[in-house]
């Protein structure tokens, strides 16, 4: 087909081409278009400051004047009546002072044996505080004790002709079961006291006996053990007789001494028995 040929519209597409025209044509013969007036401009509009910091400073001034600040005095700490007290428990024998790993062990030894000779006056040796357990043992300790359970046995063995290892077998065994079920007696008649303190006691109770042990190991003669026997068991009875008595109720008070009584005689015989 070339350019030269023509192709007849479609009838309905020559109908709107047609109408095309006859608006041209009357839009050109109604005049210039009327324009209408411009939009006059609007006010400039106030710009916001844009600022990094939360917080913009004002130049209007402040209509309040802020009011001035009184200086607080410093509170003053307020003392615990029971602070001292529990420090000097904590200073005397409720823990040890905090740097005693580090200090010499001729210190501990020194502290140590300043707080057994501190005890041995306070339970055996007549004193103020012996009506009061608490206060009398406040800084209890089982070496004393130890002590004197082992030097009462070694004596008992030294003093024995023969079986000596049995000896001390014996009364170690002996000392140290006794003052464990005397301990659990107390406890379980209603006792008001601590299961290791009462240990302490019971075992510096001893010491009386241990001065007897050692004067019938020297003298070995009956009538000499008998009496110096007697003597140290009324010391050693009189020495446990405070605490353990106010320990427990006083209507079960006989319960409590009776068998501390028969531990102290078993001693006794012990050593006069020991040959």
């Amino acid at each position: 087909m070339s350019h030269n040929d023509t192709v007849p519209l479609h009838p309905s597409s020559q109908s709107d081409i047609d109408e095309i025209e006859n608006l041209i044509n009357a839009s050109v013969m109604s005049g210039p278009a009327t324009v209408l007036p411009a939009r006059p401009p609007s006010p400039p509009r106030a710009s916001i400051p844009v600022s990094s910091s939360p917080f913009i400073a004002s130049n209007i001034p402040p209509t309040y004047k802020k009011p001035p600040t009184v200086p607080v005095p410093p509170a003053l700490p307020v003392q615990d009546p029971h602070l001292n007290s529990r420090q000097n428990i904590a200073a005397s024998g409720f823990g040890s002072p905090v740097n005693t790993l580090t200090e010499p062990v001729w210190d501990t030894v020194k502290r140590d044996l300043s707080r057994i000779v501190s005890n041995l006056k306070l339970v055996v040796f007549p004193n103020p505080n012996r009506e009061d357990p608490g206060k009398a043992l406040r800084d209890w300790d089982l070496w004393g004790p130890f002590f004197f359970i082992v030097f009462l046995g070694l004596t008992l063995s030294w003093s024995a002709s023969v079986k000596k290892s049995e000896v001390f077998a014996v009364a170690f065994a002996l000392l140290a079961a006794g003052a464990i079920i005397l301990t659990l007696n107390v406890l379980l008649l209603g006792g008001h006291i601590i299961f290791f303190q009462s240990l302490s006691l019971l075992g510096y109770c001893l010491f009386p006996l241990d001065i007897g042990a050692l004067i019938c190991m020297l003298k070995d003669n009956v009538i000499v053990k008998v009496i110096v026997v007697s003597v140290t068991l009324a010391w050693s009875s009189w020495a446990a007789y405070p605490f353990m008595s106010s320990a427990v109720n006083p209507r079960r008070k006989a319960l409590a001494l009776y068998p501390v009584l028969l531990m102290y005689v078993s001693v006794g015989f012990l050593i006069i028995a020991i040959d």
